[in-house]
């Protein structure tokens, strides 16, 4: 199934492409409840043509930020821009940003077809979207079925394509992944990049770690409704490190301008790849090569902690 529609876009050129000089802008947000503060002068930018993952822990301010961004929550300081304009002085909104904040919101008792019909309609695009969108998204032979019969993944599917029906110059996605097998995030990834590709500013948040470093080019890091970090995956995780057994390790060293700790050769700034090609053409034959590089999810808890400890002084 997921084979079929990861190979095929849907094709809505009756619309025209995204446009290649998008960019969702947030400055100084704020948001208020009561005597707390969920958002507390946040800013950051989401540029086209990258898929920038939004983290941050649960209750941090994420999913407000987000629907204060598409106009679903009022602000009380500062802006979010999409294309220069706030949401709602947006002359064609569908077709300028897509977003998929809850799959809840889907009414149960419509069928996939009905729903995606009545989301072109209200955004004033043809409704032979719907169909397109549907095989897009491989739901086709669900189209008929009333989505409260539908698994956690279909209706996930089903809101992403909801948001990407006015093929938008930018996408906002929370938590697209949820529900989806295996098979299907790794077909969601390649949807979010190939979105990227395509030059528009792709916003996704979700919790799992180990799926926004394979999915994102940049981050914002946000805890207790204040920006914590902002930058290139890369700038995050830091330098690789790789560690190589071989067959000669002062030869390997030289070679890559290692140093030797015991019988491991240890490369900095460099991949398991670039090692791996230096130890071949200086004839040493390797073992065994471990990238020590932090993981994401790493380097997220310790900013986190790092906050929170700040915070309790």
């Amino acid at each position: 199934m997921y084979a079929r529609i990861y190979t095929r876009r849907p094709t809505f050129s009756s619309l025209g492409s995204a446009n290649i000089e998008t960019m969702i802008n947030v400055q100084s947000l704020t948001k208020r409840y009561s005597r707390s503060t969920a958002v507390d002068a946040l800013s950051f930018t989401a540029p086209d043509g990258a898929v920038t993952g939004f983290l941050g822990p649960n209750g941090s301010g994420k999913s407000t930020t987000l629907r204060m961004v598409v106009g679903l929550e009022s602000l009380d300081e500062g802006t979010a821009l999409i294309d220069g304009s706030p949401f709602r002085s947006l002359p064609h909104p569908a077709r300028s940003v897509g977003a998929l904040l809850n799959p809840e919101w889907i009414a149960p008792h419509m069928t996939g077809r009905a729903h995606l019909k009545m989301v072109a309609d209200y955004a004033g695009l043809p409704e032979s979207l719907a169909d397109e969108s549907l095989e897009a998204f491989g739901l086709t032979d669900a189209a008929t079925r009333k989505v409260k019969n539908y698994s956690l993944g279909m209706r996930q599917r089903l809101g992403v394509a909801s948001a990407l029906i006015g093929d938008p110059a930018n996408v906002i996605l929370d938590e697209p992944v949820n529900g989806l097998d295996p098979q299907g995030v790794a077909w969601m990834r390649g949807r979010i990049r190939q979105m990227a590709a395509d030059g528009r500013a792709v916003v996704v948040s979700s919790h799992l770690m180990s799926e926004m470093q394979l999915t994102a080019d940049r981050l914002v890091v946000i805890d207790n409704g204040s920006l914590v970090g902002e930058g290139d995956l890369d700038d995050f995780l830091g330098s690789h490190r790789v560690e190589a057994l071989c067959s000669d390790p002062a030869r390997l060293a030289q070679a890559t301008g290692g140093q030797i700790v015991g019988e491991t050769v240890i490369v900095d700034n460099a991949t398991p790849r670039d090692v791996g090609e230096t130890a071949q053409r200086a004839g040493v034959t390797v073992y065994s090569l471990q990238d020590t590089r932090r993981s994401l999810e790493d380097v997220f808890l310790d900013s986190t902690n790092h906050c929170a400890k700040e915070m309790n002084r």
